[in-house]
């Protein structure tokens, strides 16, 4: 067993969570497993910050290599940290007092230098030129040590990860994938990336999560084209009868996509002759901490109010009297969707040890709220054995896995 699982801890979360939270888990658990048990296919729908910080990533990829989850859509941002290793320890500094050019720091002047191992070190040294009289300097400073999500803008493992995107965009190119499979061939197997390329999963960044994640973000954006994206995606969720999003914003290329007939644009795709699908019969769960996406899909259960809002052609924020995103028209209107207010540090371990159990599955990995000690340990256990992409295993694999194809 990787991380021991605390059944006291799952259980004392789930004891804590509210009656009408704990009713929507059950309903979630039970569309999980009936799916799962008839042979369906259940994908994940990603953002960044939350889902990295509080191991959800890495138990998403746990629950890929266990054949739950069968695909994965996430934003560039997650990309990048997976490639460095999901999350890192840095040391925080005063970057003006260390004398960087204030002009070039973040506004709060702070820099970062990479907390990593002598051997990493050395075989990064063959990858990129580190300046290491820099990086020993600023080992020395006095900072405060935090575990963060990796591969940000720590010194040297944020530089080198941009300088890798670059090598990973000429491959994705060259053999006609994308980026994320590409760098998925030398991701740690703890990394959606990495189970991604194990198991032949598909995990992919959505359209308007292309902007994060500095280089890699572009190099993502550049490795296929957007039309190429949005059909690939499209692909996945068609294929989804259970749709399990969180900690997400802006998924609008789920419910106003344009292939989709159900809430989106796809009518005029289906005009043309081209492929569409329909979100009208599939299951889509949300976690989220927003109350107003919960106020939102009663409101349209009980009086179809957002129904009416696009039938009048009238502004939806000010029909309902709310603060309106606009992920949750296209939800609030779906007829399987599920929305789970609550803490994803709390649901997605909750949840992911009751389908296994209900599935006879057994989990070698679990996370945990982050402010929980059981949570605390699994970062720290992330930091120490999720290790950044293998360059050298990346080229290997990619030349083999291209070579079978052939």
């Amino acid at each position: 067993m990787i991380v021991a699982i605390d059944r006291k801890a799952i259980e004392s979360m789930y004891k804590g969570l509210a009656p009408k939270v704990k009713a929507r888990v059950k309903r979630a658990v039970e569309l999980i497993v009936e799916a799962k048990k008839r042979g369906g296919r259940v994908i994940a729908v990603v953002g960044s910050g939350p889902n990295i910080h509080e191991g959800v990533t890495t138990l998403i990829a746990e629950l890929m290599h266990k054949g739950i989850i069968d695909g994965v859509s996430t934003s560039s941002a997650v990309i990048n940290h997976e490639m460095c290793g999901t999350l890192e320890k840095v040391e925080r500094f005063d970057g003006r007092a260390f004398g960087l050019d204030p002009e070039k720091l973040p506004s709060d002047g702070q820099f970062e230098v990479s907390i990593i191992s002598k051997p990493l070190l050395e075989r990064y040294q063959h990858e990129i030129n580190i300046d290491m009289a820099l990086y020993r300097r600023m080992r020395r400073v006095k900072g405060n040590t935090i575990i963060k999500v990796a591969g940000n803008m720590a010194y040297p493992m944020g530089l080198r990860t941009e300088r890798l995107a670059r090598e990973i965009l000429a491959l994705a190119k060259r053999y006609g994938v994308p980026f994320e499979q590409m760098a998925g061939y030398g991701a740690d197997p703890y990394t959606m990336i990495g189970a991604g390329a194990g198991h032949n999963i598909p995990v992919l960044v959505t359209v308007p999560q292309l902007v994060g994640g500095g280089e890699v973000g572009l190099a993502v954006g550049d490795s296929i084209s957007i039309s190429e994206r949005c059909k690939r995606i499209a692909r996945i969720i068609d294929s989804a009868d259970v749709i399990i999003e969180s900690a997400l914003a802006l998924s609008q290329e789920i419910h106003d996509g344009p292939f989709e007939l159900f809430t989106g644009h796809g009518i005029w795709a289906d005009w043309e002759g081209c492929w569409t699908y329909s979100l009208a019969d599939k299951k889509i769960i949300r976690i989220d901490l927003d109350p107003n996406l919960e106020k939102a899909w009663l409101q349209e259960r009980k009086f179809k109010i957002v129904s009416s809002a696009v039938d009048k052609g009238l502004p939806k924020a000010k029909l309902m009297r709310m603060p309106f995103r606009m992920e949750m028209s296209g939800f609030a209107r779906i007829p399987g969707s599920l929305p789970v207010i609550g803490d994803i540090g709390e649901i997605w371990p909750i949840l992911a040890t009751k389908v296994a159990d209900e599935l006879g599955v057994k989990l070698d990995f679990m996370c945990y709220k982050q402010s929980l000690t059981a949570g605390k340990k699994v970062r720290e256990w992330i930091v120490k054995n999720v290790k950044p992409v293998d360059r050298e295993r990346m080229f290997s694999t990619a030349k083999a896995q291209m070579k079978s194809q052939e």
